[in-house]
């Protein structure tokens, strides 16, 4: 299919309408207030990010002079000056959302922000203490005098800018101030990560709390005796953190990354922020002390560093500001289980994230560990949490005299530092670290052990859409697969075989993996529902994916739309692909789920004729995912595992309360429901489909959810 730029969406534009949808859920009535101001802190934090990545890459590009066109058409200048605006409209709606909103409905709860000039008489002493206490210790100024250079402050970290003069009015009996000491002065005060972005005071109401900036506002007299204080601002700085890794050299991975690590502390600033209070001195002041550009200044109406206020929506004590609980359900298909390898043994297994317990992972690689007929456990890591039961386990089973393999992913973006220090423990316990795929990341979520049994060698594996961490395993959702499946685990073998080897692989008979023939086997799978279309056979296509920005691909797709192929996307982010376009796209439909929890899972659906072919995958449909990453395309060998995840597409393609639909303009709109009594959240119905699954199994004369099908199913 010819390139037509018009016949794309573009990739940074998508993300940041994801970003939207983000912050729409934090100005949603429905939503209780505190899960409101974690949206806001997550739309911060996500935006935190994709300057880091996203701009810092795009700033590298266009200084290296790259001529680079991307897929709608758009330079690096055009595509840095839309996204400059689109963020800037971003900002003014999340000052908005907070300070119109969230604010006042907090504080008719009894979640109180407190200002300087209303506090009590106790709030004041108590904040004086605080400040003397704990505050002043902490911080240190840093007077900007004459001919002395700016510091180098942190990225991504609260600062405040100080402006003031000598006051000898506050001096009786001192020296008559010089000409330069009468001169107007700066100081900058880096907050620094270990003092809370809230402090704390005594409410009435029940919790009052003021911002730390607007806590040291208030005390700046005391930091800067004998100063006039003529203003203050807070400001942050945003530095690139898109560096160049050079991994030619593997056994030179480790300090590579170390490195890497180091030059982000220093790397260019790429936004300052800073409040729109700030007077015209400040801000030349700064921009000039900084070395930002006009275009890098971000004007904030309202407090910055909307990430911190994941700290305001923990607080304790407002139960009805929160979302009801909904506990991980035990899976019955485990439940009674004596062991988790007799139970896969007799069929495969399918976990359905975060409804249903994350701990038959952890348990199978437990038991892995201390099983005598355990021969030899291999394991990628992606992302791992905080003190991870996975590598204690790992680092049991080597201490047990098991052959324990794991890949690790140094290059994980910001998890690299807890990636290395978990490599190092798993190589002190005599595990064999391999750092990765020289030029890739290894993205591919599977660990695969190898028994000794009666009945000879026996291979069980798990593979998986998440990370190997517990905590994220509680927020994402995300699919689970164990199989003993003959070939399947075969080729998991050969998979790690040929990673560990650094070896050619060799061909895999039912996985597909990236770069290998990952996309060339969605490609494959795509035409083959084009030549059903062609012959009147059934022909469908359902994908759950969180970003769709591969050309190929796309082109594919509009191709089978146009021939017949019905195609519904649930694309969670970016999507490059318009649905909907007259001539191009009339038979595909995209939707976007943003809800409670983190949509993660990616699930795969091809009519096939009737055969209804079902996948999980690590990898979304992107270049980097397809052509630079180690990925898996899992087919899912067991029919009750595969009717039970066309069960859940189907649900996802019915929501119609978080769910938007994307229109070819590049704009999404809620998806209506016909009457109230048609309301359907499909995180809702999945919690309870796993609670219910496991009452009837706890109690047999409980109603048995009766699962949803879909049209082709």
């Amino acid at each position: 299919m010819k390139h037509h730029p018009e016949n794309y969406l573009n990739r940074e534009l998508s993300w940041l309408e994801f970003n939207q949808r983000v912050l729409d859920l934090a100005g949603l009535d429905e939503v209780p207030l505190l899960e409101r101001v974690k949206f806001l802190a997550i739309s911060g934090s996500n935006l935190d990010e994709f300057f880091k990545v996203r701009v810092g890459g795009l700033r590298l590009a266009a200084a290296g002079g790259s001529e680079f066109v991307e897929l709608s058409g758009l330079t690096i200048d055009q595509q840095l000056v839309a996204i400059r605006k689109r963020i800037r409209e971003m900002n003014q709606a999340q000052s908005r959302t907070l300070l119109d909103q969230l604010l006042p409905q907090l504080a008719t709860q009894g979640v109180v922000r407190l200002a300087a000039d209303t506090l009590t008489p106790a709030q004041s002493n108590m904040l004086q203490q605080i400040f003397s206490k704990q505050i002043s210790s902490t911080i240190a100024p840093i007077a900007i005098e004459q001919g002395r250079s700016f510091p180098l402050l942190a990225g991504a970290t609260i600062c405040m800018c100080v402006r003031m003069r000598r006051n000898d009015s506050c001096t009786m009996g001192a020296p008559a101030i010089t000409e330069h000491e009468a001169e107007e002065r700066f100081a900058v005060i880096p907050i620094g990560a270990s003092l809370s972005r809230f402090v704390n005071l005594p409410c009435d109401s029940g919790y009052g709390f003021m911002f730390i900036e607007d806590a040291i506002g208030h005390s700046l007299p005391q930091l800067f005796p004998n100063q006039e204080i003529l203003e203050w601002a807070a400001f942050r700085m945003t530095r690139n953190a898109d560096i160049e890794l050079n991994d030619d050299a593997m056994a030179d991975l480790l300090k590579e990354m170390t490195e890497m690590l180091d030059q982000r502390k220093v790397s260019r600033i790429i936004r300052l922020e800073i409040a729109s209070t700030a007077s015209a001195p400040m801000l030349q002041f700064l921009q000039a002390a900084t070395g930002a550009a006009d275009d890098d200044v971000f004007l904030i109406p309202g407090p910055i560093d909307l990430a911190a206020f994941f700290e305001l929506s923990l607080i304790q004590g407002f139960p009805q500001l929160k979302d009801k609980p909904w506990p991980a359900q035990p899976s019955p298909d485990f439940a009674d289980a004596h062991s988790i390898f007799e139970t896969i043994a007799t069929s495969d297994r399918l976990l359905i994230h975060p409804y249903q317990s994350f701990d038959p992972v952890i348990d199978f690689v437990r038991e892995a560990a201390a099983d005598p007929a355990v021969i030899a456990i291999k394991q990628t890591l992606y992302r791992t949490s905080a003190e991870s039961e996975i590598i204690e386990a790992l680092v049991e089973a080597a201490g047990n005299g098991k052959q324990v393999t794991v890949i690790v992913e140094l290059k994980a973006r910001f998890d690299e530092a807890r990636n290395i220090e978990g490599a190092k423990q798993l190589e002190q316990a005599g595990v064999d670290v391999i750092y990765g795929v020289q030029g890739l990341k290894t993205h591919a979520k599977v660990c695969l052990v190898v028994r000794k049994e009666p009945r000879g060698i026996q291979r069980y594996v798990h593979f998986g859409t998440g990370n190997y961490n517990e905590s994220t395993a509680r927020l994402y959702g995300d699919i689970s697969y164990f199989t003993n499946h003959e070939q399947l685990s075969s080729d998991a073998n050969l998979f790690f075989n040929a990673i560990t080897g650094l070896s050619v692989p060799q061909p895999l008979k039912l996985l597909a993996a990236a770069p290998i023939d990952l996309k060339e086997t969605l490609l494959e799978l795509i035409q083959a529902e084009i030549e059903h279309a062609k012959q009147g056979g059934a022909c469908q296509i359902n994908a759950k994916i969180n970003s769709l920005v591969d050309r190929e691909i796309i082109d594919a797709l509009y191709e089978a739309s146009q021939e017949g192929v019905r195609i519904r996307m649930n694309v969670r982010g970016i999507c490059c692909l318009k649905p909907g376009k007259k001539g191009l796209s009339e038979n595909i439909e995209v939707i976007s789920i943003v809800d409670r929890f983190l949509e993660h899972a990616r699930i795969i659906h091809f009519s096939h004729g009737g055969e209804d072919i079902v996948f999980i995958s690590s990898a979304d449909w992107m270049g980097r995912n397809l052509h630079r990453r180690a990925e898996l395309l899992v087919p899912i060998a067991d029919d009750d595992c595969r009717n039970r995840l066309l069960s859940v597409l189907a649900a996802y393609f019915k929501d119609n309360v978080r769910a938007k639909r994307l229109d070819s303009s590049g704009a999404y709109s809620p998806v209506e429901q016909t009457m109230p009594a048609d309301r359907f959240r499909v995180q809702e119905h999945l919690y309870q489909e796993a609670h219910d699954l496991f009452a009837a199994y706890s109690n047999p004369k409980a109603t048995v959810f009766r699962a949803i099908r879909g049209e082709s199913a």
